[in-house]
This record gives structure tokens, sequence and C-alpha cells, in this order.
């Protein structure tokens, strides 16, 4: 018999919880809905956290549909935010859908994973058809979400096709027969409205909705996204994944174990216990976080490559392979001087203050060339500069001067 709990690890809210938990123990088969607009091409963990349970509802027996959002991503819709997103064109939408699939099938198995496009219903609607799914809900209660209310109340401009959007991904609901929605917390009012289409439509058995929370960047502060930087991606190589993983907040840790790896509830209940008695290195614990996150994308050799070239690279003094050549005068140079100007050549963004800090810290080092030994440079040192020497900002960034 199935449990609830199998499949809510980490889950925000669960509605309707003794419905859903009922239909599992009298093992029901379900279909599990998951919408996606295809606004951007690649994902990040954060993308992947209702997949993995998305994953768990599959590996169960019951059916993963995963809806592309080519109409709504049309619309702009703004998810908790200030303003609308902006709408793509077609041709932007196939081509990040393409991309979208294929790193998700790196997550759920594509035999259980039924895909469906929202062109497939939406196109033959007609006007009578959206004025009856506008219908399906008040003004009153579009007005309840957060963010319309807000803006409302601060005098912005509301459009009407954006009180349009939830009654479109609650009509999803209805032409792929949902039992289940999951999806993130910011979506909770939408998948709550689909409820009501679906009733709207006929539906005796309106779909249960379990969200989860959003993930925190590696910044620890902000929600994980490309735009700020703070993330890890799902198509990126094995050792950014180690080595972005290994820079995660201590804070973090068990929040990441939980939310963006297999590693079982047991082990992640021991780290949590040892680490809050400071029974465990935290360093360790990242490190099993680290290898987690490439294994499931990359598998277990990629892992342990990984793990191998970050311990070289920023325990034991190694460097990297593919390590960037930037070109710059011979000769002594001011610390401070050269490592701002090194930084902006590799695209290491990095303030003032930061730059210094490292400096002040004995986060910049220099490495001879033929020596094996580094040397750590302070403000106020003028390093010799000579061509094929090292420069190594912070634990990851290194640059081989040409000195011509």
């Amino acid at each position: 018999m199935q449990t609830i709990d199998e499949f809510t690890r980490g889950t925000e809210h669960v509605e309707d919880r003794e419905h859903l938990a009922a239909r599992l123990a009298r093992g029901d088969l379900l279909r599990i809905k998951f919408g996606v607009d295809p606004t951007a091409p690649d994902l990040h963990l954060g993308h992947t956290v209702p997949m993995r349970r998305l994953r768990a509802w599959q590996e169960a027996g019951h059916t993963a549909v995963i809806i592309i959002g080519d109409w709504t991503a049309r619309i702009g819709d703004p998810s908790g935010r200030s303003e609308t997103r902006p709408p793509l064109g077609a041709e932007q939408v196939e081509e990040n859908a393409k991309t979208y699939l294929a790193q998700l099938f790196s997550i759920l198995d594509p035999a259980a994973t039924e895909v469906r496009f929202q062109s497939e219903w939406f196109t033959p609607m007609g006007l009578a058809d959206v004025l009856r799914l506008a219908a399906s809900r008040t003004v009153q209660q579009m007005l309840q979400r957060k963010d319309f209310s807000d803006r409302l109340g601060e005098g912005h401009p509301i459009s009407i096709h954006e009180l349009l959007y939830p009654l479109l991904q609650g009509y999803d609901s209805v032409a792929v027969d949902a039992d289940v929605e999951i999806g993130g917390t910011d979506q909770l009012f939408n998948l709550l409205a689909a409820r009501d289409v679906q009733r709207f439509y006929g539906r005796a058995e309106a779909q249960d909705v379990v969200t989860f929370p959003l993930l925190e960047g590696l910044d620890g502060v902000r929600k994980m996204s490309k735009s700020y930087d703070n993330y890890i991606g799902v198509a990126e190589a094995p050792e950014q994944q180690y080595g972005k993983a290994m820079s995660l907040p201590d804070s973090l840790i068990v929040r990441y174990l939980t939310l963006v790896t297999d590693v079982p509830a047991a082990e992640i209940e021991r780290i949590s216990r040892d680490l809050a008695r400071d029974g465990m290195n935290p360093r360790d614990a990242k490190a099993t976080l680290a290898r987690a996150i490439v294994r499931q994308f990359h598998g277990e050799l990629a892992a342990a490559a990984a793990e191998s070239r970050f311990r070289a690279v920023v325990g034991g003094g190694a460097v990297p392979d593919d390590t960037v050549e930037v070109a710059i005068a011979p000769g002594a140079r001011d610390a401070y001087d050269l490592v701002r100007e090194v930084a902006a050549a590799i695209g290491l963004s990095l303030s003032n203050n930061e730059l210094r800090r490292n400096l002040e810290q004995g986060g910049v080092r220099l490495l001879p060339p033929g020596s094996a030994d580094w040397t750590v440079l302070a403000p106020g040192d003028t390093p010799s500069l000579q061509d094929g020497a090292v420069l190594k900002i912070g634990k990851r960034a290194f640059a081989r001067l040409v000195c011509g």
C-alpha cells in the first residue's frame, strides 16, 4: 500500500491531503500534472525540486503528465512578480521546449511520461469557448491572488489577459484529466484555481495539489536564478556542479540534500544531527551533497572524478587544464591593480571591496612558471610578473598570464 509520505518529501502545501491519502491507500493509479512555461531553455536545480518528486510518483506506477505552456508563454504571467513576464514568440518557445525536455528527461522516466502541448486544446477554441471558460471564476476570486491585489492597491494596471492566465492553466487540468498537480509554492493560487475550473466542467473529484518551496540560490538569500548568478545548472559540467555545490552556505546543506538529491532520508537525518552537535565537518557534508548532485546528472564515475579534481585544485594547489590565458604587461605590478585587471579579463564579477577583501584574507595567490609553491599576495605587494605564471583568485578562479 502506498502512503502519502512517500510523495511529499520537502513539500510546502498539500490540498486535499486526506483525499489524496485515501486514493493512494486504495491503490488508485493517478495522473500527476506538472506544467512548464518554456521561457528559458536551461534548467537549474531549483526547477528540479518538483521534478524529483514527480519521478517518485512514476516509480510507484503513476503517470507524469508534462504540460508545455506554448500558449501561456506567449501571454506572460507575473507568478508573484510585480509586472508581467514578457511574452515569447512561437519559434522561441519551440526551441526552448526541446532543450527543456532533453534536460527534464535526465530526471524523469520518458517511458512513464506523457508530454502534452497546450496548443492541442487551445488552438481549436473559439470565442464562445473562451467566454465559457471565463465564467468558471469570478473577478473577486481572481483578485485574491496576492500580486494582483497588491498591484490593484498600489494603482498599477492589471491586464485582462493576465486574469485569464490562471483559467488557461486550470483548463490544462481539464484537458488532461489531472488527478494531482504539483508545482512551486509561487503557483499555489493557480493550482487551486484549477480545482474550480475542473468542477465547472463537470469533474466530480477535483485535482489534489502539492507545492514545493522555492530553492534558495548559492548566495543563501535570493531564490535560485540565472539572473542572480547563484545557480547550479542541470546541463553544467561535473566540475562546475561540484565546485558550486561546495560553495553553498553551511546553513543550506540539509535543505539541498532533502530537496535536490536522492540521498535517503535516514542518512540526511544522521547528517543533520551530526552537523547540529558539531560531530561532522560541514565540508564533508557538502562533499556528500556535491557527489549526489553530480552523480544524478553525469553518473558515479563523473562524480568521483569531479571530487578528485576539486580536491587537487582547492586543496592540493593543482592548476585546471582549461585555465584561461590573460595577456598582461611584464614586470612589477601592484597586487590590487593586478587582481582587478585579471578578474575583469576572465569575467569574474567582484566589487572593489570584494577584490580588496580577497587580498586581505589571503585569497589571492601567484604561482611562478616551473614552481610548485604558491605565493600569497597581500595589499601593497608588487609582484614581478613572468610569462606562464598563474594567478588564483578565491577558491576556483585561475588565470595563466601571458606577458608580451
